[in-house]
């Protein structure tokens, strides 16, 4: 078994998902290193939607709680710097959060205290109304220089193809992976499009037997399972 990078762990939940579906994820990593080291970004359902609705506000209200779990993190282990595991959309908050540009009113500079973002099933391209907000405000403030100071690892699996001439599950994979990139047709998480989670500058993994979604009795990236496919990326 390879040695595991001790460095801090912050874990960010992804859109509609809350931090209480990343404790076997949490579990996971704690067999690797300590505990106190991990954190889960406390977010809620509500953070995603907003009340009143407000879901184009959704990474601002996200932003602010990574920003606090960082800080905490920044004092608990000065110095030392921190890991973002970010599943699915919040992959993308992620990168909006350490650009340190203005995004709708907001900006933070605490992006020196982040040397790796790991991506989970993150669609860094997107035709999603609200995602792309997200995808479009980082391609255009993305540089090849930032990859300089954060190493960025987008993971992705591509466990289903989707088709409309298969099963119930090709057939439903079909859908999202289409309304995420325009085609049906292609290798995905069963949600997320393997090609849309390939980012230029970053270092795109694509892995096998995992899927997106966080529900019961499914091997998804925060199980046991998952974890061995991306936590040598630590």
């Amino acid at each position: 078994m390879a040695e595991t990078a001790q460095n801090p762990v912050v874990i960010l939940p992804g859109v509609l998902f809350w931090d209480g579906l990343y404790t076997e994820m949490r579990r996971e990593l704690a067999s690797r290193l300590p505990e106190r080291k991990i954190a889960v970004v406390p977010v809620s359902v509500l953070d995603w939607i907003g009340f009143p609705p407000s879901p184009e506000q959704s990474t601002n209200r996200v932003m602010a709680a990574l920003d606090r779990t960082i800080a905490a993190m920044q004092k608990r282990f000065p110095g030392e710097k921190i890991t973002i595991v970010a599943h699915s959309g919040g992959g993308t908050v992620a990168l909006v959060y350490l650009l340190e540009q203005e995004f709708q009113g907001d900006v933070y500079h605490r992006s020196s205290a982040v040397g790796k973002v790991i991506a989970l099933g993150t669609p860094f391209h997107t035709k999603e109304q609200y995602a792309r907000i997200k995808t479009e405000f980082i391609s255009k403030h993305l540089k090849p220089s930032f990859f300089d100071r954060c190493r960025v690892v987008s993971v992705v699996s591509g466990q289903y193809t989707g088709s409309l001439d298969e099963g119930i599950i090709e057939r439903m994979c079909y859908m999202f992976y289409k309304n995420v990139c325009g085609r049906g047709d292609v290798a995905g998480d069963g949600i997320v499009p393997v090609k849309s989670c390939f980012l230029k500058g970053a270092e795109n993994v694509t892995i096998s037997g995992i899927e997106h979604l966080p529900t019961p009795h499914t091997r998804w990236y925060g199980t046991k399972e998952g974890v061995e496919k991306w936590i040598r990326f630590l």
